[in-house]
């Protein structure tokens, strides 16, 4: 049988895709991440099924179950939130179960991300303003990042920034943010969004932090950052300018 791991997408029973909802009404056991989804999600799933629960599960039990599954001749599930391109240890679960000579496919999900600028209206790429958007976290009690990666590099692009895993360092790394975007750089933390309780903090890089302590935002919450997030002077778009000449055909 096969593992099927899924992208949940930012929480909402109705933000999965099509395929998502078919596996999970198909699988004999379903693993979810019970923190960071709906409760409604889980109406998709069969009522014959097994439910698990994997926030207090460290990866090693989580690989287990999905082996002992598999043994059985069960298919399953592994739901894991927003999608599992990016931050999701897709990697570290699929190694072994290769090693195990287990099958699994992947699903894809709604990123976090994008269901944040979603609920806020905005697109993290405006013309003249901001043409790329880096997705990058933060090291706090997470694995350490590479050398080559460190915020002020990529804060000094000024491409739209997206800050993962690192609602608790708002006031450290906008502090290292400000020589880049500079004070008054629109900022957007969103925690949950699309779920039940989502919240919406605007500010700026010198404000944001004051703001975020007091919501009390502690987790599930991603941060935005960048002149994209309001493109007052922002240019147009030559995908749909009336003068392009539209007997050239664009690549891809």
């Amino acid at each position: 049988m096969t593992v099927h791991f899924v992208g949940a997408g930012p929480g909402a029973a109705d933000l999965l895709t099509v395929r998502a909802t078919r596996l999970l009404a198909q699988a004999d056991v379903v693993l979810y991440p019970g923190t960071y989804i709906d409760p409604g999600m889980l109406t998709h799933v069969s009522p014959s099924a097994t439910l698990v629960d994997t926030q207090d599960l460290d990866l090693e039990q989580i690989v287990e179950r999905l082996e002992a599954a598999h043994r059985d001749g069960q298919d399953v599930v592994r739901l894991a939130s927003g999608d599992l391109s990016i931050y999701s240890a897709l990697f570290e679960q699929t190694r072994r179960l290769d090693a195990a000579g287990v099958p699994w496919d992947v699903t894809p999900g709604v990123p976090a991300y994008a269901a944040a600028a979603a609920l806020i209206g905005r697109e993290l790429t405006v013309p003249e303003v901001a043409q790329s958007v880096v997705l990058t976290r933060t090291r706090t009690r997470s694995t350490r990042m590479p050398e080559s990666e460190s915020l002020a590099a990529f804060a000094a692009t000024t491409a739209s920034l997206v800050l993962h895993l690192a609602i608790t360092r708002t006031r450290t790394l906008m502090a290292e943010l400000e020589p880049h975007y500079g004070a008054d750089c629109p900022v957007v933390v969103v925690y949950r969004a699309s779920q039940p309780g989502e919240l919406v903090v605007r500010g700026t890089v010198g404000s944001i932090a004051d703001a975020v302590e007091q919501a009390g935002l502690r987790q599930a919450a991603v941060i935005l950052v960048g002149r994209a997030l309001a493109p007052e002077n922002g240019g147009e778009s030559y995908l749909y300018d009336a003068g392009r000449d539209r007997s050239v055909k664009r690549p891809g």
